[in-house]
C-alpha cells in the first residue's frame, strides 16, 4: 500500500469518492491511502450534537457517516485516508485504530515530539509545557483509567485526530495530524465534542516542518503500521 498524494482538495468529494471506493471493491480490490489537504470545513460525525459547533460563520459543515463528533479541518494539515480491507489485513477495528494512532505518535517522534494517547479519548495529545518530554501520562490508557468518568486533558492539547467507518469489513475515513494551521476554527467548536479541549500544532509547540514533509512522514508511517 503506497500513499497516494492527492493534494489540496475539497472535502465533499473526497467524502463522496470514498464511499464510491467502498461501496464498489472487491476482495480483490487493492487497498489504497490517500494522503490530502481540504479547504475549511467542519465535519460532523454521527454521534455528533448540533450545540458542538456554535459560531461556524462563513465555514461549511458537513454532515458525515464517520464516528465521533465535530472536528474541523483546513489548510496546514494532513489528513490521511486509508481504504483497507481489514478481513485481508488480518486485524480488528481496535487494533486498526491503535495501529493509527501508533502510526502518528512515530511521525511525531520523528519531529522530535511525544505524542501521547489518553484513556477514553481517541487521537494523540502532547504535553503543552514540554511537548519532546517521554514521561509517562497518568492519564494513559490503563484498566482504571479506562473505568473513570472522563478523560482528563490537563495540560494536554491536540494534535492528532481519528475519525473512522467501517462498511463489509473496510475502512474509510481516517485522521487527522495538524502540521502548521489558522488555529482559530477550533476555537468555534467543541473538538470532538469537549468542551475547552485546546488544539494544537506542530508550529504551535516550536516545530517548523512543511506541509510536504509532515505528508511524507505519515504516509509511509501509516504504510509501515497498517501493513498485515
Amino acid at each position: 500500500m503506497s500513499p497516494q498524494q492527492l493534494g489540496r482538495v475539497d472535502y465533499r468529494p473526497t467524502y463522496d469518492a470514498m464511499q464510491a471506493f467502498t461501496a464498489t471493491r472487491t476482495a480483490e480490490t487493492p487497498d489504497a491511502l490517500w494522503i490530502c489537504e481540504h479547504d475549511p470545513v467542519y465535519t460532523q460525525g454521527l454521534a455528533g450534537k448540533a450545540e458542538h459547533i456554535f459560531n461556524p460563520a462563513d465555514i461549511p459543515v458537513v454532515q458525515t457517516n464517520r464516528g465521533g463528533q465535530v472536528t474541523y479541518h483546513g489548510p496546514g494539515q494532513v489528513v490521511a485516508y486509508p481504504l483497507l480491507d481489514l478481513k485481508r489485513a488480518g486485524y480488528f477495528v481496535k487494533e486498526y485504530v491503535y495501529r493509527i494512532e501508533e502510526a502518528v505518535i512515530r511521525t511525531l517522534a520523528h519531529f522530535g515530539v511525544t505524542g501521547h494517547r489518553v484513556a477514553g479519548a481517541p487521537g494523540i495529545y502532547v504535553r503543552l509545557a514540554d511537548p519532546g518530554s517521554h514521561a509517562v501520562l497518568p492519564q494513559r490508557p490503563t484498566q482504571a483509567n479506562l473505568a473513570a468518568l472522563g478523560p482528563d486533558f490537563t495540560g494536554l492539547g491536540k494534535i492528532g485526530a481519528l475519525g473512522i467507518k467501517v462498511s463489509r469489513n473496510c475502512t474509510y475515513h481516517g485522521v487527522a495530524l495538524n502540521v502548521a494551521m489558522d488555529l482559530e476554527p477550533f476555537s468555534r467548536i467543541n473538538p470532538c465534542g469537549y468542551v475547552g479541549l485546546q488544539t494544537v500544532d506542530l508550529s504551535t509547540i516550536g516545530v517548523s516542518v512543511g506541509w510536504a514533509e509532515a505528508a511524507d512522514v505519515l504516509g509511509h508511517k501509516l504504510a509501515t503500521y497498517l501493513a498485515p
